[in-house]
């Protein structure tokens, strides 16, 4: 029978609430924090090991929970509202280019440096809706097992194949699967409609504060960019995202016959 906690004082409250808050903690325990009933059973589905499973009282799934923590508890321990009672925390899982699984036209997104765990989590959003193959995050400045990467990929980050790496290693494997490299540019660029997206591809990205490194610029295939009718100058990472990895797959589905 599932222990009932009432105290943020217990020692499980405060070892969950550390891993929700500390990326260091996450990293050198090999654990994460999923919190909403949606993410938690696409991480199941996914393969993810529970660890330890926190339900709000008055939950179907108490009979599940290693632990059932009372309605005014829960409120501190949830990082938002509507999560539906659920918070567990799983093993995380490593990682590599190696174990990536491709199609045989592979699409790939590519993000340079990202910081902001919620344009991440947006990202891998569009990229299990537009069905991308992996996501290679390079050189991230963000824990890909943030609570609010998670929250903001609504369980995408547990259905997408995303891998951390270096650029050089990134580009390495790119070469050797014969994947043509588009960096998303505005500089010496071409329309990205005009584009070929039909054959393997991987978008790249960079930040929106700074651009791409002059390392993926000049080792790109093509450099492509999307118009721009007003004064701003660029799209939200995830944004820019979205739009190429949708235009690729309109033109896959032109050449295939398939509904645009």
């Amino acid at each position: 029978m599932a222990e009932r906690i009432t105290s943020g004082q217990n020692p499980k409250i405060k070892d969950l609430l550390l891993l929700e808050s500390k990326s260091r903690e996450r990293k050198a325990r090999g654990l994460f924090v999923v919190e909403g009933r949606r993410e938690y059973a696409r991480a199941v589905e996914a393969g993810f090991r529970t660890e330890t499973l926190f339900v709000r009282e008055g939950e179907a799934e108490e009979g599940r929970a290693d632990f059932v923590v009372s309605r005014q508890l829960y409120e501190k321990i949830a990082c938002r509202e509507g999560t539906e009672g659920i918070v567990a925390v799983m093993q995380a899982r490593e990682r590599s280019l190696q174990n990536l699984h491709l199609s045989p036209s592979p699409l790939v997104l590519v993000l340079e440096s990202v910081e902001k765990p919620g344009n991440l989590g947006a990202v891998l959003r569009s990229a299990d809706a537009a069905g991308v193959d992996a996501v290679l995050v390079c050189d991230p400045l963000t824990d890909l097992y943030n609570p609010n990467l998670i929250r903001a990929s609504l369980g995408a980050a547990f259905s997408v194949q995303w891998v951390a790496c270096g650029s050089e290693e990134a580009y390495a494997w790119l070469k050797e699967k014969g994947i043509a490299i588009l960096t998303a540019q505005l500089q010496d660029s071409e329309l990205y409609y005009r584009t070929d997206m039909v054959r393997p591809v991987a978008l790249v990205f960079g930040t929106e504060d700074k651009g791409l490194s002059d390392y993926w610029r000049q080792r790109a295939d093509a450099h492509i960019r999307i118009p721009m009718a007003g004064m701003m100058d660029s799209l939200n990472v995830s944004v820019s995202a979205a739009i190429l990895a949708f235009e690729a797959v309109r033109q896959r589905n032109q050449q295939n016959n398939l509904p645009r």
